[in-house]
């Protein structure tokens, strides 16, 4: 079973948890059959490896780690990696994989003259 863990910073705004969870299920309705869980690099629970740990627990054969970082940078580059790589040890007979953080994707400049059009 595949499973998709969305990894977000983490923010002391709460608003930003409920954001997270929202796009979340929106993501959960429109993957029907596949895990989607989400995790924080810091500051918010769950982190990346409870997260990992809780597709793991659902079944999954395959992970995907979904970036939603804007652009790369330290944390993207090194930190998520890192991790990453510390779970592919817990777990060797699990599939990752990470993706590019969101900023790479070629629809961004789409999107972002569609923020600029109703704004």
């Amino acid at each position: 079973m595949k499973a998709i863990l969305l990894v977000s910073h983490g923010s002391r705004s709460p608003k930003t948890k409920e954001e997270i969870i929202v796009l979340v299920a929106s993501l959960r309705q429109r993957l029907p059959g596949t895990i989607v869980e989400f995790a924080f690099l810091e500051i918010e629970p769950p982190s990346i490896p409870e997260g990992i740990d809780k597709c793991v627990s659902q079944g999954a054969a395959e992970i995907v780690v979904t970036l939603n970082f804007l652009n790369a940078g330290r944390h993207v580059n090194d930190d998520i990696p890192a991790i990453v790589s510390e779970a592919k040890k817990k777990y060797p007979l699990i599939k990752f994989s990470l993706s590019q953080p969101v900023g790479q994707h070629p629809q961004i400049p789409n999107l972002f003259i569609d923020l600029i059009n109703n704004a």
